[in-house]
């Protein structure tokens, strides 16, 4: 089964090679009510099990959701997200120091991750670098997936929930299953942007406005054109839940008079002073869990 393929991963009916994967990956947020085989579970939890971890220390735990009950507690978590919902799979990824201290004690040792900057920033690449790995099999598998971090804003009510010890961060979630529809595939900076040769090579402000303008074209504040391209979120919550999320993100952007993409991004859909507000929770959140690198040790 793992290897059969599907018309996701086919390109003029020919397998896609794994080049050919990666450029085609969309995130998926409309998911078939068909459950994903045990045996291909595995070969994911395999996969992100194999991922490079610094140290091979693997600070990684992830949590499985696949009850519907679950799924729906897990969603509206989240802020409602219906492919939270529907995706047969949910994977929690959390960071997990709590085992690697336990282990160190238990070998006369100490691990103080949670008080080192140094090792979150490491280990939180772990995490990620586990969920992409799945990613990129999911996807050759004929499966589509979807990241939502908004779990990182309710912290401590998934520790709660899912009984996350200290020093345990649920950090991503990643919705998978297989893609009742594929968004179509939306532009990207060109590589020479964001490739630099030897060193940094810093770009002139018409150099960043022209790679900007290739990569979103002219601002349209057309709902459904513009939405599906910049805010692809709004338009599945619609055709999912019927919620009229498309018709209030239109209204609030003229109301706020957007005019173009970065207005868009830094304005409405990551306000930058919402954006700095949430430090305080985060940091909280962080605390509660047992890490605290925010202030400098005693000498």
């Amino acid at each position: 089964m793992a290897g059969k393929n599907t018309e996701k991963n086919l390109i003029g009916g020919k397998p896609m090679n794994l080049y050919e994967i990666m450029m085609n990956r969309r995130s998926v947020r409309n998911f078939k009510d068909q459950t994903i085989p045990a045996e291909i579970i595995n070969q994911l939890l395999d996969a992100a099990n194999n991922a490079p971890s610094g140290g091979n220390i693997q600070p990684v735990s992830i949590i499985l959701i696949q009850e519907k009950e679950n799924r729906t507690i897990l969603s509206e978590m989240v802020g409602n997200q219906p492919w939270v919902k529907n995706a047969p799979l949910s994977m929690i990824f959390c960071l997990d120091f709590n085992r690697v201290k336990r282990w160190a004690a238990l070998n006369g040792t100490e691990f103080k991750g949670e008080q080192a900057l140094a090792h979150f920033l490491i280990s939180y690449a772990d995490v990620m670098c586990a969920a992409q790995s799945v990613v990129l099999l999911a996807e050759s598998l004929g499966l589509g997936s979807v990241y939502v971090g908004t779990i990182q804003s309710q912290m401590d009510e998934a520790r709660e929930r899912y009984a996350i010890p200290d020093f345990v961060l649920p950090l991503m979630i990643l919705s998978l299953g297989y893609p009742k529809s594929i968004p179509r595939t939306i532009s990207k900076l060109q590589p020479e942007v964001i490739v630099h040769h030897e060193q940094y090579q810093s770009r002139s402000d018409d150099e960043i406005q022209q790679a900007f303008h290739q990569k979103y074209g002219n601002f349209n504040i057309k709902a459904e054109e513009y939405l599906e391209k910049a805010f692809i979120e709004a338009v599945e919550a619609d055709k999912q839940s019927g919620e009229g999320w498309t018709e209030w993100a239109v209204d609030q952007m003229k109301k706020m008079e957007i005019r173009n993409d970065a207005q868009f991004l830094f304005q409405f859909r990551y306000p930058t002073h919402l954006m700095v507000q949430m430090n305080a929770e985060l940091i909280e959140s962080f605390k509660n869990a047992g890490f605290d690198f925010f202030v400098e040790p005693e000498s």
